[in-house]
């Protein structure tokens, strides 16, 4: 049955359109942020159920936008990883804890940050990470996991690509792809759990026409501001994520 509660749509609908905004601009950075919006008044599986067919929408309007302009390289590094830890997620859904989960992915992000901040203050700047497909399949896979889990799966992208230093619309168009290939993956394990049915595909059909708009918004933005200050902002979205995904971790 549609889910008709007002409170839901005035969490949903801004959600979204943040997540829109942050998967068609800003790498995902704040992205993870729906479920735990939603799970305030529904339950955290339902929540994740309803955004997946919402996310695979906002893939296509980014696709459309980004197409051919993504790093083959870095697609090749992460993909392998990604099936593993999607197979693992969809074998945990539902038995692992979503706070531990959000608490570790809480942790490891403000971890790195930590060392990217002491990086920086130092007085020789380090220098951009290599590509690696052990470390890009290392962090896919966490990334497949946390997604298929709580839709989390930004954040240990992140940790790989940001500090390859990646030109920003080869960021947006790689993180975008990769994205888009992981959410149609987990339709398989979110269709097996029964998080696909009528109610859920019904309430995210009534919120659809947020998708392409939350997207395009995100491109348009991202393209308006300096590399700079552009990877400024992506840092800061991925601090604030770390912190509230580790205060949701702690305080269940």
């Amino acid at each position: 049955m549609l889910i008709t509660d007002p409170l839901f749509y005035a969490l949903a609908i801004p959600a979204f359109l943040l997540t829109g905004m942050s998967k068609g601009g800003f790498a995902s950075g704040a992205g993870n942020l729906t479920v735990p919006l939603l799970s305030l008044v529904i339950p955290a599986p339902q929540a994740a159920g309803i955004a997946l067919p919402m996310l695979c929408a906002m893939d296509l309007s980014g696709l459309r936008a980004m197409w051919g302009k993504w790093s083959t390289r870095e697609m090749r590094a992460m993909l392998p990883g990604v099936v593993i830890g999607i197979t693992l997620g969809g074998l945990a859904f539902g038995a692992m804890p979503e706070r531990v989960v959000k608490g570790m992915i809480g942790l490891v992000i403000l971890a790195f940050l930590s060392r990217t901040l002491w990086q920086k203050t130092r007085p020789v700047a380090p220098p951009r990470a290599t590509p690696s497909r052990l470390r890009g399949g290392f962090w896919g896979m966490c990334s497949g996991f946390t997604s298929t889990i709580a839709h989390a799966g930004g954040p240990p992208a992140a940790i790989y690509l940001y500090p390859l230093g990646l030109e920003r619309q080869q960021l947006m168009a790689t993180t975008i792809v990769f994205f888009g290939i992981m959410n149609y993956l987990k339709l398989i394990p979110y269709f097996l759990v029964g998080q696909l049915n009528a109610a859920n595909l019904m309430t995210a059909l009534v919120l659809l026409p947020l998708a392409p708009i939350g997207v395009y918004f995100g491109i348009w933005l991202g393209k308006r501001i300096n590399d700079r200050a552009y990877y400024r902002l992506l840092y800061t979205l991925l601090a604030i994520t770390g912190a509230k995904l580790l205060v949701d971790g702690v305080m269940g």
